[in-house]
């Protein structure tokens, strides 16, 4: 725990020891434990500075603490600490703020100072051995003393855990998740394998567990830690949307992260690992000229089983008869025309025709080349020839979009397939297939590999299939390319919409979206005073007036000159997270200015206010809400450390350890936003963009914006993208798989 002084800091005094009680604490990071508290000390009226490294401590509480004194420039003299002993709480104030702090949901100010009112000093001791004694005091019924025995034991826990870990540099915000992971299992789980910690618990990466074996003995060339690390990269390779790694690949990935030079102590680790099924081989010299050792890929079981089970269930699934007679299309389409007072084009009839005679077809097509009207006539069809019709998306806000503008109930696809966190899964499955003739899937290119494999599992066997989406975009934040690798393997139908219709030519937003795919230019105009467009270039290449440019236009100018509101319609979409122009520095920036008051939450160096937009990080099957998901929070209880955030129609709630699922969306990257459209976005690009400047990314990007687009940043960062037309390479084989059984 011993921390070096500062530069900025000139140590005084040293070797002493002081002691006081934890009045508040004005900075924590919950990653390392660095803290900045105060302390009362017996005798002195001002409170004493106290900073370094302090793990689940709070107000109220003693703290014996050595360490020395020191001089900042800035914030005067402080304590800074090298250990520290916890003590009980033993003033009736110190037991009240002790109580008050968070420390036991359930327990605010109020309820806080009934019990020292009631008991005293005794107040913790009551709490610890007694607790039904705590019916005496008004407010604690049974419910109230049962969530309060249950929460102080889980402290009880978790100041455990936290004083185990802290040697290691693990502070209470971890400490916290890995009990909700472990419960009381969580130190002998810790002692039995920490490497576990890497895969089971959300935010703790292979280092972090690494350090903590290592630690405890674990050897720098043990077979063991090299199975953790070969473990670890495949799981990162998933993350950057790869199924598998080859071989080669992998142990050259070991070697750098591991340090292990010796290729046969990861060598035998694979072995091991595929002998305990926790990998699997599929070999790659079907695709070589000349046999190769060692020229496998290397998967993860959840990958190799969807991969394989798509496969196995889309080709079962093809092979069964059509659902619908030709005729009878051709008969009700002019009908269904009529009907919508429209006139389709020859590949959007042909379309129509192939999806209610083909078992799978996709639909693939830009911005204006009328998609939608593809959906609702296919809707329309189905109506009037009495076909059962399901419609689905990925995300919420693209099935709720799919609903509007059929008419027609559409669902996510968790929702369609009836996923039960409490029954363990997804319902619907090959026992238990969807009901309906025809299934139509809206946003298809974010479907990840995984999410598929259910999807074609519960197809029912004599019905049909529709995915459309714009394989231009961005592949699926989740591993795979899905649409790409459907299309590419010739197994299914397939049917390419190029016609931009007249009305979306007016558009610039569309007409520069097929420019960029054309490797053109977009066509700016200078901002006339007297017509309103719905694409600008705003040039401007230094980062911090780009990140003020685009706080002006959020909160100011597109607000007035267009009447969006700046927090439902308007979205800023960044390339990178870091940086000026990065989205991290543009919510703080926008949070600041379009939300500054109210009550809040921190954590994790985030703030979570009143009525802030959020985004989900990651797929949490418990809440039913998942990766890219974007709500409002409605209630921040500060009593019991809790937040609501409202997703769509439901309000799912938060507590203080979930909180880093969450982070601020007034500016989110562009694979968040896919599936997503809204009325206005603003998009920054500079050169500092480099390693993410590509033509599906501005292209992905551009295509979110429904009434505005406004690019802010350089002519030579958009040149570069627009240029870059190099796609990051995914590993899979599923195209490998559906064309080899096509041809069986």
């Amino acid at each position: 725990m011993r921390t070096k002084p500062e530069g900025k800091e000139k140590a005084v005094e040293a070797a002493q020891q002081i002691e006081g009680e934890l009045t508040n604490i004005v900075f924590t990071n919950e990653e390392n434990g660095y803290t900045v508290a105060r302390i009362r000390r017996k005798g002195e009226i001002q409170l004493t500075t106290i900073v370094g490294n302090l793990f689940s401590v709070n107000p109220g509480e003693n703290l014996l603490l050595t360490g020395e004194w020191v001089n900042h420039r800035k914030f005067g003299r402080q304590f800074k600490i090298d250990t520290y002993t916890v003590l009980t709480p033993t003033t009736l104030d110190g037991i009240q703020r002790y109580l008050s702090s968070n420390l036991v949901k359930g327990i605010g100010p109020v309820l806080a100072k009934r019990l020292t009112d009631r008991f005293g000093e005794e107040t913790l001791e009551v709490i610890e051995n007694d607790p039904e004694r705590l019916r005496e005091v008004e407010g604690f019924g049974q419910a109230k003393i049962s969530q309060i025995r249950s929460a102080w034991d889980a402290q009880r826990e978790i100041r455990q855990i936290t004083l185990f870990l802290q040697e290691y540099g693990i502070g209470q915000g971890l400490a916290v998740r890995i009990y909700r992971r472990y419960g009381g299992q969580s130190i002998p789980m810790l002692k039995e394998n920490p490497y576990r910690l890497a895969s089971d618990v959300f935010g703790i990466g292979f280092k972090t567990a690494d350090k903590i074996a290592r630690s405890m003995g674990v050897e720098a060339n043990s077979t063991r830690r090299a199975e953790a690390g070969l473990l670890y990269l495949l799981q990162e390779a998933a993350s950057e949307g790869h199924l598998f790694l080859p071989y080669p690949a992998l142990i050259d990935r070991s070697k750098s992260l591991l340090e292990i030079e010796d290729v046969e102590i990861l060598q035998h680790a694979v072995a091991n690992l595929f002998t305990e099924k926790e990998i699997f081989f599929e070999d790659l010299n079907e695709d070589v000229d000349a046999y190769e050792e060692n020229n496998k890929a290397v998967y993860l079981p959840p990958f190799y089983q969807a991969e394989k089970g798509i496969t196995e269930n889309l080709t079962t699934f093809l092979q069964a008869p059509s659902p619908v007679p030709l005729m009878e299309v051709k008969n009700v389409l002019s009908k269904a025309e009529q009907q919508l007072g429209m006139e389709l084009v020859p590949e959007q009839r042909q379309a129509v025709e192939q999806a209610l005679q083909e078992k799978c077809l996709v639909i693939t097509g830009g911005p204006g080349t009328g998609k939608t009207t593809l959906v609702r006539a296919l809707v329309t069809i189905c109506q009037a020839m009495g076909i059962s019709c399901l419609l689905g998306a990925p995300t919420g806000r693209a099935a709720k979009r799919l609903q509007e503008v059929t008419g027609a109930p559409a669902k996510t696809l968790h929702r369609l397939l009836e996923y039960s966190f409490q029954k363990g899964g997804f319902q619907r499955d090959g026992k238990n297939p969807l009901d309906g003739k025809l299934l139509i899937v809206d946003e298809a290119s974010m479907i990840d590999a995984i999410l598929f494999h259910h999807l074609v599992k519960a197809l029912p066997r004599e019905g049909a299939f529709v995915l459309i989406g714009d394989v231009n975009q961005l592949p699926s934040v989740g591993p795979g390319r899905v649409l790409d690798d459907l299309i590419d393997s010739k197994a299914v139908g397939v049917v390419r919409l190029s016609h931009i219709f007249r009305q979306a030519q007016e558009s610039l937003i569309i007409t520069n979206a097929h420019r960029i795919l054309e490797g053109k230019a977009p066509e700016t105009t200078k901002d006339p005073k007297d017509e309103i467009l719905d694409f600008y270039f705003i040039e401007e290449e230094d980062p911090d007036r780009v990140a003020t440019l685009i706080l002006e236009m959020c909160t100011d100018r597109i607000p007035s000159r267009f009447g969006f509101d700046p927090f439902e319609q308007v979205q800023v979409i960044s390339p990178m997270h870091r940086g000026s122009a990065g989205a991290e520095n543009l919510n703080a920036l926008l949070q600041n200015e379009l939300n500054p008051k109210g009550p809040e939450l921190r954590r994790a160096g985030w703030i979570y206010r009143l009525n802030d937009k959020v985004m989900q990080l990651r797929n949490n099957y418990d809440k039913e809400v998942f990766n890219g998901d974007i709500g409002r929070i409605i209630t921040v209880d500060q009593e019991q450390n809790e937040i609501a955030v409202l997703f769509d129609d439901r309000s799912i709630p938060y507590e203080a350890a979930e909180l880093d699922e969450l982070v601020p969306a007034y500016a989110i990257s562009v694979h968040k936003s896919q599936g997503n459209e809204y009325p206005a976005v603003v998009l920054p690009l500079l050169t500092q963009h480099y390693m993410l400047l590509q033509r599906n990314l501005v292209y992905t990007a551009i295509t979110r914006g429904k009434k505005l687009v406004v690019i802010v940043g350089t002519r030579k960062a958009l040149g570069i993208a627009i240029r870059n037309n190099k796609t990051q390479e995914r590993f899979t084989l599923l195209r490998q798989r559906l064309a080899q059984s096509v041809l069986v």
